[in-house]
């Protein structure tokens, strides 16, 4: 499920981007979800749910998504 938050915080941080400080409130929520879902990532592989390459790609994946949104949370102006 946090998966998919981190998608609809986008969304919802988009639809306030002339209001930056909720524009990062949001952000900083999908972040947060971001993060809750790299954990749950953590706890599939300690559980042999998913494989060791399955959980590289995943994570791998969710920083470049971490990287992305703190460049927009750091740069609210350009996205108004």
């Amino acid at each position: 499920r946090s998966s998919r938050s981190v998608c609809s915080s986008i969304g919802e941080a988009y639809k306030k981007r002339r209001y930056p400080n909720h524009f990062i409130s949001k952000l900083t929520d999908a972040d947060m979800e971001n993060g809750e879902t790299q954990v749950w990532l953590d706890v599939a592989l300690a559980c042999n749910y998913i494989s060791v390459e399955t959980y590289n790609i995943l994570d791998s994946q969710c920083e470049e998504i971490s990287k992305l949104l703190n460049f927009m949370i750091n740069n609210p102006t350009k996205f108004s």
